[in-house]
Order: C-alpha cells, then sequence, then structure tokens
C-alpha cells in the first residue's frame, strides 16, 4: 500500500489534463445523420432540379448525377461524413500539440531537467498546453513526488514514474484516435458501396437492351449514367479516407514518438540524478 500512495496525485493530475486537451466531435453518429440529411437534400433540390433536365434528360453534370439513383445520396452522405470527421481531425489533433512547436518543446523540457529545473520545465508544459504537455506535467508531478519521497526504493520510484507517464499516454490516446476507425471503415464501404451502385446500373442497362424490339435508349442511357456516376463517388470517397486516414495516423504516430522520447528522458533524468 506504501508504494502506491505516491502516485495518486500525479494519476488524478493525468486524468484532470486528459479531458481539456483534445478538442472534438464525440457522437460522429450525428455526424453521420447530419450529412445524410444535407446529401438527401442536395439530391432532391439540387442536383433533381428541373432547370437540369429537357424533356427528361439531363443537360448538365448535375442532372446526370442525379440519374445516378438513389445510391448517389448514400455515397454523397459517405463522402461528406470523410471530409467532415477530416476537418474535425485536423481541429484535434492541433489542439492536440499544443500552441507552439513540439521538437522545440520537447527539447526545452529536455534542457530544463538536465539543468534539474522542474519548475521550468512546468512553466514550458503550462505554454505549451496539448496532449503531449498533458503527460510531460503528470510525470514532472511524480518526478517531485518520487524525489521527496523516502520511503521507497530507487527502484520502485523509477518504476511509479514510468507507471505515470504510461498511465498519462493511456488517458490521451483514445481522444487522438477518435472518431479515426470511422474513416478506416469507410475507405472500404465507400468502394462497396459504389460497385453496389455500379452493378445495380448495368443491370438497368441490360434490361433495356434485352427489352424486345430496339432498345430503349432512355433506359440504357440512364443505367450507363447510373453505374458510372456511383463508380466515380465509391472511387472518390475510398481514396480520400484512405489519404485522411493515414494522414492522421501518421500525426498521431509522430506525437506518441515526442511522448515516448520526453517520458523516456525524464526517466533516464531521475535514475542519473538519484
Amino acid at each position: 500500500m506504501e508504494a502506491q500512495k505516491p502516485t495518486q496525485p500525479a494519476k488524478a493530475n493525468a486524468k484532470n489534463n486528459s479531458g481539456s486537451n483534445v478538442a472534438g466531435i464525440k457522437n460522429a453518429f450525428l455526424v453521420i445523420l447530419a450529412c445524410f440529411v444535407v446529401a438527401v437534400c442536395l439530391f432532391i433540390f439540387w442536383f433533381g432540379h428541373e432547370s437540369h433536365f429537357e424533356e427528361g434528360h439531363p443537360i448538365d453534370l448535375w442532372g446526370t448525377i442525379y440519374k445516378g439513383g438513389f445510391i448517389v445520396p448514400i455515397l454523397q452522405t459517405l463522402f461528406l461524413t470523410v471530409i467532415v470527421l477530416s476537418v474535425e481531425r485536423w481541429i484535434a489533433i492541433s489542439s492536440a500539440k499544443g500552441k507552439g512547436s513540439i521538437q522545440k518543446f520537447v527539447a526545452g523540457v529536455k534542457k530544463c531537467l538536465a539543468a534539474n529545473d522542474i519548475q521550468g520545465a512546468k512553466t514550458l508544459c503550462k505554454n505549451q498546453k496539448g496532449s503531449v504537455a498533458a503527460v510531460v506535467a503528470a510525470a514532472l508531478v511524480s518526478y517531485e513526488e518520487m524525489d521527496k519521497n523516502t520511503i521507497l526504493t530507487k527502484e520502485q520510484k523509477i518504476a511509479n514514474l514510468q507507471k505515470t507517464v504510461e498511465e498519462a499516454t493511456a488517458l490521451e490516446m483514445p481522444a487522438l484516435q477518435q472518431n479515426l476507425p470511422i474513416v478506416a471503415t469507410l475507405t472500404t464501404l465507400g468502394t462497396l458501396v459504389g460497385l453496389l451502385g455500379t452493378v445495380m446500373g448495368m443491370i438497368k442497362s441490360f434490361q433495356a437492351l434485352a427489352a424486345s424490339g430496339a432498345p430503349d435508349s432512355t433506359e440504357l442511357s440512364t443505367g450507363i449514367s447510373e453505374a458510372l456516376i456511383n463508380t466515380a463517388f465509391g472511387i472518390a470517397t475510398g481514396a480520400f479516407a484512405v489519404i485522411s486516414y493515414n494522414f492522421y495516423t501518421n500525426k498521431i504516430d509522430n506525437l506518441t514518438y515526442a511522448i515516448d522520447e520526453i517520458g523516456y528522458s525524464i526517466v533516464q533524468t531521475f535514475t542519473a540524478t538519484h
């Protein structure tokens, strides 16, 4: 029991910091619902507007998109969702980085640790803000507690300090990765829904060709339009989702690396000076 008590304030500090360091949308379902409403409104009131048709035939791109059928608003919902969540992740990860350069912040904290200036390192965390600063601040609190502790052995102090860094990091990571699994799902879902629309469009085309007598050119063109429009939206959704997911995954990896680097430095400094 003695060995656990010194870590409690640090854990509480990490929890308090983690709640406000990463901005973001907590309920992605509302985003999908809003995107669906926007997509349906666009499909009905813009793409399907009579000004884009002449005698039932599309005269521009918007009318051609409308001929893509009911799969179009579904694909538009997926595409809009990817865009909104990508912007949301940009804002969230920017807030997680804090106000200044991560590289300069890490270098500044290392310099303070080398000079045994814990208060200076805390000031840097206060000015930087963000997830990395929150983890470092929690580690510094634990550092001071272990420095003043006269009961635990050096090995126990180092273990507690490492545990604090790990716990603080674990509290921050879910907020950084939030909504990215949805973007990852849309990389495949967008392509599959687009393929479904393509197949349905081709079915209509073949039905027009199979009709008795001369093929119905209107039905044939409608089927081809549906197939191509859905293919285009599906590929665009999948491609944009892949780019977005990989981009933000790389950003998170960079933040994680910075957290690991500064956490290792704190532990090594404590080991070397005690």
